[in-house]
């Protein structure tokens, strides 16, 4: 549910909605969902200063029901 929702979320604001990815991994620490966008896109999902990631972080932590859970972002490119 939290990766569909991030993808979701994703997908409003990046140009290449396509190449979005979102791989959920669940940790020790709690669980981890990845975030793959196309390079041109990395730039708009961070924000600027980071707004933007904060954001999608907040909403993640609060569908998250005080569960742990980080949000990576990451390019396509980089594997």
């Amino acid at each position: 549910m939290l990766a569909d929702a991030l993808e979701h979320l994703v997908r409003g604001i990046v140009g290449n909605p396509d190449d979005v990815q979102v791989t959920s991994k669940t940790l020790r620490r709690g669980a981890v969902l990845e975030v793959r966008v196309h390079p041109d896109d990395l730039g708009r999902v961070i924000g600027r200063a980071g707004r933007t990631a904060k954001a999608l972080r907040t909403v993640v932590g609060a569908l998250a029901g005080g569960k742990q859970v980080r949000v990576d972002l990451v390019d396509v490119d980089r594997r």
